[in-house]
């Protein structure tokens, strides 16, 4: 039995990933879910980045608004609502065009396996903050503090690692600590797409690292003109909430506090955005099979990334065949 085909694009924060998804959702007969763990939730709509209306152009997009404010989401709800929606999509002769940025929310999508009950509930800010624990630890203490911890909760998982392997050896803490099971239990081989459940074409945006910095920059400082601190201003009195954790909204409560200067909130976004987008880079370049392009600096590509999806699609198993 053929599987379904679904296209996804991944890739850091201000690449391009909504208007190609847009474009290839309207060359294709598509229709759009975010994969982003913050777009989920209502009236975040700046500081998430959310396509706007007409932005959308008239394709039907899906987990945008799903969540009121003080709800909560993790990568299981996304796993079940996601494969939901690409059913049904499917059903009905369309394309899924998965568009995110959330590398496990795109992992536990495309593969058979199944999320801990911990570990589905774990939000992206408390993960991110185990990690920047230990990436200052290593600061402090030494690179090697990490795997002589690992080794000490977990040694078949550190005989398995090198102790130079950080990124490997921090995830391995990870799983230990917040969701007591070990990296080594783990047998899906998630740079394999014959493992996925689905003939999944994924599609990698980046471009060079100055550029992308100076786009995130000018990101920010056009989110501030569109009205971003509106949206902090509701999450100040309810900052234990997980949207309030992400990125864009949190840097600004030292400034509500009277601790920070508003110009230097802004640029805390702005360094945590980058730090952000060198993460995601990271992550898909690791643990993913993933087909690299740059629209920014050479947009003429598009042309030919068309023409690869559109042989793709009319492959055995197509919604067009």
């Amino acid at each position: 039995m053929n599987k379904p085909k679904l296209i996804v694009i991944v890739g850091p924060t201000a690449v391009g990933k909504t208007s190609l998804s847009v474009a290839l959702a309207q060359k294709f007969n598509g229709e759009i879910i975010s994969g982003d763990s913050l777009q989920v939730y209502q009236q975040l709509d700046i500081g998430t980045a959310k396509a706007t209306k007409e932005e959308q152009a008239g394709v039907p997009h899906y987990l945008l608004d799903v969540i009121p404010l003080e709800g909560s989401y993790s990568a299981s709800h996304f796993q079940q609502a996601a494969r939901q929606h690409i059913a049904d999509i499917v059903s009905r002769g369309k394309t899924p065009i998965v568009v995110g940025g959330t590398g496990l929310y795109i992992q536990s999508l495309l593969f058979d396996f199944e999320l801990g009950a911990d570990e589905g509930q774990v939000t992206e800010a408390e993960k991110q903050a185990f990690r920047e624990k230990w990436e200052t630890i290593m600061l402090t203490e030494g690179r090697d503090k990490p795997w002589q911890y690992l080794k000490q909760i977990d040694p078949e998982a550190a005989a398995t690692i090198h102790e130079n392997n950080t990124r490997r050896v921090i995830r391995a803490l990870e799983l230990k600590e917040l969701f007591g099971r070990s990296i080594t239990e783990q047998q899906v081989d998630f740079t394999n797409l014959e493992n996925a459940l689905y003939d999944v074409k994924i599609i990698g945006l980046t471009t060079e690292r100055e550029l992308l910095y100076d786009r995130i920059n000018q990101r920010v400082d056009l989110m501030m003109t569109q009205g971003l601190m509106d949206e902090v201003a509701l999450l100040a009195d309810k900052r234990h909430v997980q949207g309030a954790q992400g990125i864009g909204y949190k840097e600004f409560f030292p400034y509500l506090d009277g601790r920070m200067t508003l110009e230097e909130a802004v640029e805390q976004v702005k360094q945590n955005s980058r730090r952000y987008a060198k993460r995601q880079l990271t992550w898909f370049r690791n643990r993913m099979p993933v087909e690299w392009w740059d629209l920014v600096q050479t947009p003429d590509q598009q042309i030919e990334l068309e023409a690869v999806i559109a042989n793709w699609l009319a492959s055995e198993g197509g919604p067009h065949d």
